[in-house]
């Protein structure tokens, strides 16, 4: 129907994106999306690294590599056309032990199956060509590995609705999703909304608002605090590129690494932390209600038997600078305490099953007239206008 309304709760930068493409392709729908905050990318896309991942990393066939690659072709046109920023910078994936260079072979098997452009492994020497400053005894380069501002990106998103005919409704929590006949009607206290579709894109919260709209209980999300040190502005030199490690693949994050930023900072992080709320991007932030149903999680429990190792290395990270900055000087000798302060920190909304798995791959469910995206981890700002034709594709298919 040309002249429905469909609502979109969240405007993160998936939410955004998902709105824009609705408003683009079908004109005459009406599309409104509903901000519990009074800005857009507050949360995760706010507190985005700005990395606009090539595709290395994810397992062929699987939802995040195809719409990873799709992003970035999308992204980078974007910000062409906007003049927002946009800067391949390139990333060394580097190996530090011998015994990580086979996982950077299959990773590099990896990337080649998923179509990464010009990836290419690199000796010794070649990585001090490109990092002088770098260790490693080899690595993956990726030159077409970029940075961008992601919250410039949502912010462009936001005004594109807006000048499409929609609207981005801010100071609106959700508090009640209601099927009606012929229709949804969403709440936020006494002011209701009514659409005909609704999708769901609540990142942090996406566990909490799928359960008013009577989707699946699982995957629960459980958050983690990555937080970073800056280099100070005049060790910033030491770093030209994105310098990152060989991931493990049994965990879902990348470990310690350097990013440039687009404003000339480089960041040298993150760790992940156990959260003790899903807004928590302070130590001091508690929420009981969010700690509660943490605990409550039988998935919880699960997780932190398999991964209490890690769990334990990564809170030293968070409590001392120094243990914390022991990792990164392996990729670049030198760097150390004396070079960093402490800098800002996100919240990554991470899926968990029941059984404790992480979730790794984009969860989206739909039925009926009401679309839930369970799980949108990085690369979902890369993946982000790929994620909307996707789900906008689902949505109208139904």
């Amino acid at each position: 129907m040309a002249d429905e309304t469909v609502g979109v709760v969240g405007a993160g930068i998936v939410g955004l994106a998902t709105a824009r493409e609705i408003a683009l392709r079908r004109p005459g729908t009406r599309v409104v999306v509903l901000e519990k905050e009074q800005e857009v990318a507050v949360h995760q896309t706010g507190h985005n690294s700005g990395v606009v991942h090539a595709g290395i990393y994810y397992a062929p066939g699987s939802l995040k590599a195809d719409l990873c690659v799709r992003g970035v072709s999308l992204l980078r046109e974007y910000c062409q056309e906007r003049a927002l920023p946009y800067e391949e910078i390139g990333k060394l994936v580097m190996a530090v032990r011998d015994d990580e260079l086979g996982r950077m072979e299959n990773l590099y098997e990896r990337a080649k199956n998923n179509h990464v452009p010009d990836l290419r492994r690199v000796s010794r020497d070649e990585i001090k060509e490109i990092e002088p400053n770098a260790g490693g005894i080899a690595a993956l380069h990726s030159p077409r590995t970029a940075i961008t501002d992601y919250k410039a990106i949502a912010r462009e998103f936001a005004r594109d609705i807006e000048a499409s005919g929609g609207e981005v409704r801010l100071g609106f929590p959700v508090t009640s999703i209601t099927q009606v006949p012929g229709g949804i009607e969403v709440a936020s206290g006494q002011e209701r909304i009514r659409v005909d579709r609704l999708i769901l894109c609540a990142g942090l919260q996406s566990d909490a608002v799928a359960r008013l709209a009577q989707d699946k209980r699982e995957p629960r999300i459980i958050p983690f605090r990555g937080e970073y040190m800056l280099l100070k502005p005049d060790r910033t030199h030491l770093v030209r590129g994105l310098v990152y490690p060989v991931p493990d693949p049994r965990y879902p994050f990348l470990g310690v690494h350097f990013t440039p930023r687009v404003d000339g900072s480089v960041e040298v992080g993150p760790n992940a932390v156990l959260a003790l709320a899903k807004e928590g991007y302070t130590l001091g932030r508690i929420s009981p209600k969010d700690l509660l149903g943490i605990a409550a999680y039988p998935g919880t429990w699960r997780m932190a038997a398999q991964h209490w190792r890690t769990g334990v290395k990564e809170y030293r990270g968070a409590l001392s600078t120094a243990a914390f900055m022991k990792d990164a000087g392996l990729y670049v000798p030198g760097v150390g305490v004396g070079d960093v302060v402490r800098g800002g920190a996100g919240v990554r909304a991470q899926a968990l099953d029941r059984d404790g798995t992480l979730v790794d791959d984009f969860r989206i469910h739909g039925a009926g007239r009401i679309t839930a995206v369970r799980n949108a981890p990085s690369p979902a700002a890369t993946a982000s206008m790929a994620i909307a034709e996707h789900i906008v594709d689902a949505v109208f298919a139904r």
